[in-house]
Order: C-alpha cells, then sequence, then structure tokens
C-alpha cells in the first residue's frame, strides 16, 4: 500500500480507538458524534465556543453551541459568523447523521476535506479563506439539496461529479477562482433551481445548462464564457450573464430542403461547443434529397404511401378503434347489470342485498320512493348486527348470505370513486385505544392526496395530552389565524401546535386542507419553520411544526425580557439577512414561487443560536380567504402592508415591502405600529423613510439599547437597504435575492474591519 492508505487506516484505527475509550462514559450523544466534534475543535484551533471541551463531553445534553441534535445524534453544526480560524481537519466524515454544515462567514482556511459526512443535505462554507480545489467526493452526497462554497479562494476546475446529486436544488460558486470548462454531469441537475457562478474564469460554452428543467435562477456575469447562449437559457427569469466573451452572431444556414418533421436531423451543435460534444452525422436522409443505392427500394416504398391513403387508413383504424371500444363498453354494462340484480344502493354509495328484487326504471320517480322505502327497511334491519367503520356508515350482513356480501364487497372496493358521495350530517367516528397516542392511520383523504409518508398523523387525543389540554401555561402566542401552544411529546421533543380559529377554515375541505399540509410541508429551508404534522379530526384542523425556544423577534425587539439584550448590532443585521434568505427562497426558488402576505416580527422565530426561522409561510390562501376580510385591523392597522394592499393588491413586493419595515423594527427599536407614540410618529415607516438619509436623524433614530455600539458606515448601507424596500411603488423594489446579496456584503465588509462589534 502507499503512504495515502496507510496514512488512512490509521486515521480510521484512531477514531475506532477513541470511540471505544469513550464508551465508558456512557454520553448521550454519539461517540462518533463526539469524536468528530472534538477533531474539529482541535482542527479550528479551540476557539471560545460555550460547552465545547477538547475531550469527550456530550454535546446534545449539554447543549453546546452551534451543535443541533435529534436524540443522541448531531443533525446541525450551525456556526456561521463565529470569528473561526484554523482548518476543517479530515475527521467530519465521522458525523454519523449529520445533515447541515453552515460555517460560513468566518476564516477557516485550508482545503475543504474529502471525507464529508454522507448524510450532509445543506453545506455551507460561504464567505471563508478555503484555497484548493472543490473535492470530486462532493458525488458522494447523494442527499445534498445546498451547497454554498462563494467568497472563498477555490482555484482549479469544477469536478464532474454532479450525476449522483439529483437533489441539489441551490449551488453557489460564485466569487472564487475557478477554471475550466463546465463539467458535462452538470446537466443531470434535474432539481437545480439556483445556480450562481459569477466572478470566476470559467470558460466554455452553456450547452450543459440547457436542458435544466428547474432551473429558474442562473448567474454567471464576468467569466470567460463564449459562444453562443443557448436559447432555453434566455427564457430563465432571473438570468444574469453580463462580462462574457460571447458570440451573440449566428452563421446563417442554407435552408434545409422540405422535409416531414420526423425526417428532419438534428440541429447541429453550436460553433463554440468541444468536439467531443459534437451529435454524429445524422444517419437519416431527406425525403427529397439524393439516396444512396442500398436505400433506393425503401424510398420507393415511401413513394407508395402517399398523403391521402395514409389518411385514409387513419380514419378506418379510427372507426374501427371506436367500433370496438363501442362494444366492450357494452359488454361490461351488461356484466354489471346483471352483477347488480339484487343489490340496492344505500345511502353514503354502499350496496346491501335484497332477496326481492324490485323492478325500477332508471329515470322514473317511483324509482326514488322505491330505493328509499328499501333502503330504510335495510339501514333499519342492519342498524344492530354488523358495523363497517368506512365513512360511518353502518352495514349489515345475514348469516345465511356470506356469500352474497363477500362479492358486494369486492364491488364496492373496485367502484369506490364511482359510488363515493358525501353524508351530510353524518359525523365521522374512529376507534382509538385507550393509550393517548400519534394517530397510526392516516385518513383516506392524505392517502387519496399522496401526503409524504414522514408527515405525521396526530389525533387530538394526543394533542390534549402533549398540551396538557391546550392549557393556558402551554400557550405561546395569537395570531390572525389562530392560536399557538407549545407540546411537549414523551421523548422530551417539543414541537408548536397551530389551531386554526373557527373562520380560518371555515370554507376548507377535507382535501383542500390536505393539499395545503403537503404544499406547506415541501418548504423545506434552513429559516423556514419546518411543518412536521397535522391533525384532522372531529372538525379540528392543525398544523404541528417545529419549537423555537427563543420566542419571536417581536418579543425580542419590544418585550420587557433579557432577549432584547442580546441583540447586538451584528445580530440584528444577521437576523435581517436570515430573514431575506426565507423570502428570497419563497419567492425565488419554490416553484411555483410563494407569497408569505404576513411577514412580521412575530413570525419570525429565533432559536438558541439567535438563527432565524420564519412561520406561517405557505398559508396566504387562507389570509386572501373571507376570513381575512373580516379581520381589516389585523391586516392592515399593524403597519406592515404596502400602500398597495388598500387597493386590494398583493404580490411578492409586497412582501419586500414588510421585511423593510422589520428592518426598521431592528433598526429602530419601535414597533411597526404603536398607538402610545406620538401622532406623527405610530406608523413606523411615515415617520422613519424622511430621516433615512439624514446621517444625524439616522443616528438619533437608532435602538437605544445599542448604546452606540454599531459601525457609523454599517448603518449608513443598512439604512439604504431599508429605503429601497420601503419605496411606494412597487415596481422600484428589489427582488429579494439582491437584497441578500446587499446584506452578505454589507456583513463581509463589517468582517474586514480592524475590530468587528462582536454579538
Amino acid at each position: 500500500m502507499d503512504c495515502l492508505s496507510w496514512e488512512t487506516i490509521g486515521r480510521v484505527f484512531i477514531g475506532f480507538m477513541v470511540i471505544l475509550s469513550s464508551s465508558y462514559s456512557y454520553a448521550y450523544t454519539d461517540p462518533r458524534d463526539v469524536f468528530a466534534v472534538n477533531s474539529l475543535y482541535a482542527s479550528l484551533g479551540y476557539p471560545s465556543l460555550p460547552g465545547w471541551v477538547p475531550n469527550g463531553g456530550d454535546p446534545c445534553s449539554e447543549s453546546w453551541q452551534g451543535i443541533e441534535c435529534v436524540n443522541a445524534n448531531i443533525t446541525g453544526l450551525i456556526l456561521n459568523g463565529a470569528n473561526l480560524g484554523g482548518v476543517l481537519g479530515d475527521n467530519l466524515g465521522f458525523f454519523s447523521s449529520i445533515m447541515i454544515i453552515n460555517l460560513s462567514n468566518n476564516r477557516i482556511g485550508g482545503s475543504i476535506p474529502s471525507s464529508l459526512p454522507l448524510t450532509t443535505r445543506n453545506l455551507f462554507l460561504s464567505a471563508n479563506q478555503f484555497v484548493g480545489n472543490i473535492p470530486s467526493s462532493l458525488s458522494s452526497l447523494g442527499q445534498l439539496t445546498d451547497v454554498s462554497l462563494n467568497n472563498n479562494l477555490l482555484t482549479g476546475e469544477i469536478p464532474d461529479a454532479f450525476q449522483t446529486l439529483p437533489s441539489l436544488i441551490n449551488m453557489d460558486l460564485s466569487d472564487n477562482n475557478l477554471s475550466g470548462q463546465l463539467p458535462p454531469s452538470m446537466g443531470s441537475l434535474t432539481a437545480m433551481a439556483s445556480l450562481h457562478m459569477q466572478n470566476n474564469q470559467l470558460t466554455g460554452v452553456l450547452n450543459v445548462l440547457q436542458d435544466l428543467p428547474a432551473l429558474i435562477d442562473l448567474n454567471i456575469e464576468n467569466n470567460l464564457f463564449s459562444g453562443p447562449i443557448p436559447e432555453r437559457l434566455l427564457t430563465i427569469p432571473n438570468f444574469k450573464k453580463d462580462g462574457n466573451p460571447f458570440n451573440t452572431t449566428v452563421m446563417d444556414l442554407p435552408p434545409p430542403p422540405a422535409a416531414s418533421a420526423s425526417d428532419l436531423p438534428p440541429p447541429p451543435a453550436p460553433s463554440g461547443a468541444p468536439a467531443s460534444r459534437k451529435a454524429p452525422p445524422a444517419p437519416i436522409v431527406s425525403a427529397k434529397g439524393p439516396s444512396s443505392p442500398a436505400r433506393s427500394g425503401s424510398q420507393e416504398a415511401k413513394g407508395f404511401w402517399t398523403t391521402k391513403k395514409v389518411v385514409l387508413v387513419g380514419v378506418a383504424v379510427l372507426f374501427v378503434t371506436i367500433a370496438l371500444g363501442l362494444a366492450v363498453f357494452m359488454l361490461c354494462c351488461n356484466k354489471k347489470r346483471h352483477k347488480s340484480d339484487g343489490i340496492s344502493k344505500m345511502p353514503g354509495g354502499y350496496y346491501k342485498g335484497i332477496k326481492e328484487k324490485p323492478v325500477i326504471r332508471e329515470n322514473s320517480v317511483e324509482q326514488k320512493n322505491v330505493t328509499d322505502t328499501v333502503n330504510k327497511e335495510a339501514a333499519e334491519h342492519s342498524k344492530n348486527e354488523h358495523r363497517i367503520n368506512i365513512r360511518t356508515v353502518g352495514m349489515s350482513k345475514q348469516k345465511d348470505d356470506v356469500e352474497t356480501d363477500s362479492e358486494r364487497m369486492g364491488m364496492i372496493s373496485r367502484n369506490k370513486e364511482e359510488h363515493e358521495m358525501d353524508i351530510l350530517g353524518m359525523e365521522k367516528v374512529s376507534v382509538k385505544p385507550n393509550v393517548l397516542t400519534e394517530a397510526t392511520c392516516v385518513p383516506p383523504v392524505a392517502k387519496a392526496l399522496n401526503l409524504p409518508p414522514s408527515v405525521r398523523s396526530f389525533t387530538i387525543a394526543s394533542l390534549q395530552q402533549y398540551t396538557n389540554s391546550f392549557s393556558q401555561e402551554n400557550f405561546i402566542g395569537q395570531g390572525m389565524l389562530g392560536s399557538v401552544y407549545r407540546a411537549e411529546l414523551p421523548d422530551g421533543k417539543v414541537l408548536a401546535v397551530k389551531k386554526f380559529n373557527s373562520q380560518a377554515l371555515i370554507h376548507y375541505k377535507d382535501d383542500q386542507f390536505f393539499q395545503l399540509v403537503s404544499s406547506v410541508y415541501k418548504l423545506r429551508h434552513a429559516n423556514v419553520v419546518e411543518l412536521v404534522g397535522y391533525c384532522a379530526e372531529h372538525g379540528q384542523r392543525l398544523l404541528i411544526s417545529d419549537y423555537c425556544s427563543n420566542g419571536t423577534l417581536y418579543d425580542a425587539l419590544h418585550s420587557d425580557n433579557e432577549n432584547n439584550k442580546r441583540l447586538s448590532w451584528n445580530a440584528r443585521v444577521r437576523i435581517s439577512l436570515g430573514a431575506a434568505r426565507a423570502l428570497e427562497y419563497l419567492h425565488e426558488v419554490c416553484q411555483p414561487p410563494v407569497v408569505h402576505r404576513n411577514f412580521k416580527s412575530a413570525n419570525i422565530l429565533l432559536d438558541d443560536e439567535i438563527s432565524v426561522h420564519v412561520a406561517d409561510c405557505g398559508l396566504a390562501s387562507l389570509l386572501s380567504s373571507d376570513s381575512a376580510s373580516q379581520l381589516p385591523e389585523q391586516l392592515s392597522a399593524k403597519g406592515y402592508n404596502a400602500p398597495e394592499f388598500e387597493w386590494g393588491t398583493y404580490t411578492y413586493q409586497s412582501d419586500v415591502f414588510s421585511f423593510g419595515v422589520v428592518m426598521l423594527e431592528l433598526l429602530t427599536g419601535r414597533k411597526a405600529y404603536d398607538r402610545l407614540q406620538p401622532r406623527g410618529e405610530q406608523f413606523l415607516v411615515r415617520w422613519a423613510i424622511p430621516q433615512l438619509h439624514d446621517f444625524d436623524a439616522l443616528s438619533k433614530m437608532v435602538d437605544p439599547s445599542l448604546t452606540g455600539a454599531y459601525p457609523a458606515k454599517s448603518l449608513s448601507r443598512y439604512a439604504d437597504i431599508i429605503s429601497l424596500c420601503v419605496q411606494a411603488e412597487p415596481e422600484f423594489r428589489p427582488p429579494m435575492s439582491e437584497i441578500v446579496q446587499n446584506l452578505v456584503h454589507l456583513i463581509q465588509r463589517e468582517s474586514l474591519t480592524k475590530k468587528s462589534y462582536e454579538d
């Protein structure tokens, strides 16, 4: 074996011995994860991180800073903006279940290790000092959805490592020194929605990107790309291409001879395409072009089939097909008629055997009377016999008619969609065990809509247990759509339960509610509150999501507790960036795009690390229903809504305006609307806009709790971003991706100053 192999074996052996030696401590956290964290801590140079220790320890039960766990496994490493240095080392691969690695906005150097955890979904290493190449081992991360390596010192070519990454959605490689052509495997990124590669030295053509179906955001500015731009890329909603020597002129080709669509050869590759990617010569020739002797027979045969003959043959085939279809249909109808003899239809579309067969014609008035009488007798007869719990309709089965009943049940199963109907006034009844546990059965409507199996279905009984019967002690807050309660599961996991008020879903049927659950569940982003499950039982509709221990940004800014003292200037800027990234994801990554429509500081949740998680995403349809129109004060009097809302218009730009109001709250410490303020200062936007460009006035607007601990230039740039967001005309407000970039640059400039204001 070579030296590298012996080194790898030695490293694995050391890790194995550490795991064995640490087992005696009976720590809660998986020993493999403890070893990986200890190794990372040493590689970073033992920075000052609360809770972290050089050897051993219990990261999950001791709540180390930046460590997220599920049970005994570390699932998240979130230390962005923590002033970290050193390198990453070679032992990240020992993490057994980690999904999120966020080390952005630090000073970490060295190369990106090749031994990355196979379970990684989000890899954020942007704004550091990484050098060397992007590791080709990226291809082993089959669950990867988001990767950000931008703003580093990476060099070399992009590795051809994307064929095994079908779930990759967002990738940012911008602001490096990458060179060479785009690898062919990039063409297999079918889920890719956002790709940023600007400010590099990349060359070649863009043909490999032209068939990415989900791509809606592409930035390749300031590179060395050449050749013509594929037509498909020009239709991308957000395509930035300036600063490249593209060849915009396409050489005129001689007009091709007339031919049918099936005879046309594939289009030639663009002139800038490399030779290895050119398609081989097409073996198909034009119908009127020269033919070789070997194909003369086929040409004569083709001449025999004139257009007229083809049309006649097609019409004949069509008539024969219709005739056969009618024959099969009549045969099926006759079979159904014979099988349905002796079976009468009961309420709800289910069937019960009847000994006498009344003669009923399909459209007669007598049919309804006879059927109603028979159905009533059958329902009365079967009430105390045998009950089946499907849509709470009772069906009885006589002992001497077992064979007929089995056949009938088979017919019910086969014709469920055809005969199922709603029964007004009937309440759904389900048999539940005495033990209060989560529901093990998914409602039939949810199954029909193919809800993901990972969406958990809760029972009302279990939620009552977890929330102490929705007690006041577990009450978190009240919103426009309902109340939110804290729920603690038996395994210790804490969740948040949104209990909708009676008006919010008054017009929603079960299938609409499950569609809502499905759409909200698909929203997956580090800055969006993650939906865990739902409850749809006994007329109740509830959504269950992750719980954030530090409450809302509104409470942190405006309550009298100690949280607002923790919000330094740096913390406020980073909260703005997290909230902006959430809206960027909703507006520009989701397909179809999602409008929040209720963006405010009370819907920005903060976790232990003061990281942002935006709530109520995907619920805009509820706010646009009649229930929302009954709450005009809640929608308009709190100062978050854009001017166009007064005319009943709400778009993505309206969310941008609301985001600007939240930034003003972070800047001033004031509420968006405060009746206790003087009359001219009650609406924060109206009071603040005239002062944003006057530095003396701006300094007086700043939250007094900051006690002047902020960089003057940073304050001015922050105010400039706000002024862009709260412009009266929607078309002049920037997209959220631009706001994100502005905030990122603001943070980067702060990190380059000699002394940064620490959180």
